[in-house]
């Protein structure tokens, strides 16, 4: 536990159950387990990323201002998902929620637990879409440019509406 307040940008996914519920249910548990919820995006639905069989998502993401560090966040979302029944069967498979810590303030972690900012953020246009909606000034602390340029540089093929 610190003692600052820290800005973190989540993303949260789900593509089984009732989504919207998953979301919201997911959306509670953060605000109870994290801190607060300052911002959120739109819900995106979006073509499954990595095996294409699958149903699509409902992606949203989240501006959440908390006192706790970058490892307690991450150990708050595994709680969180397996709280919600998060069950890690198969890499990129469906799942009734997922939740990844995208940026942790202007931070950099890199360690086996932990890996900030996201490693694939520019790669994935589910996470572009909605970050720009609500950070599309944020510079990426690693790639030095804007949430909306990568965006607009974003060679992902796989839709993304709202």
């Amino acid at each position: 536990m610190e003692n600052r307040i820290n800005e973190t940008y989540l993303i949260v996914g789900t593509n089984l159950g009732s989504k919207h519920t998953n979301l919201e249910e997911a959306r509670k548990m953060i605000e109870k387990e994290i801190g607060p919820i300052t911002k959120k995006s739109s819900v995106y639905e979006t073509e499954p990323w990595g095996i294409e069989d699958q149903p699509t998502f409902y992606n949203q993401v989240l501006l959440v201002q908390t006192r706790l560090d970058a490892p307690s966040v991450l150990n708050a979302i595994s709680k969180i998902e397996m709280d919600m029944g998060r069950i890690r069967a198969e890499k990129y498979g469906s799942r009734v929620i997922d939740i990844d810590i995208l940026f942790f303030n202007n931070d950099i972690y890199d360690s086996d637990a932990l890996i900030v900012p996201h490693p694939r953020i520019k790669e994935r246009n589910f996470v572009l879409a909605p970050l720009v909606e609500i950070a599309g000034n944020v510079v990426h602390p690693i790639l030095q440019k804007t949430i909306t340029q990568l965006w607009s540089d974003s060679d992902d093929k796989l839709g993304v509406k709202n």
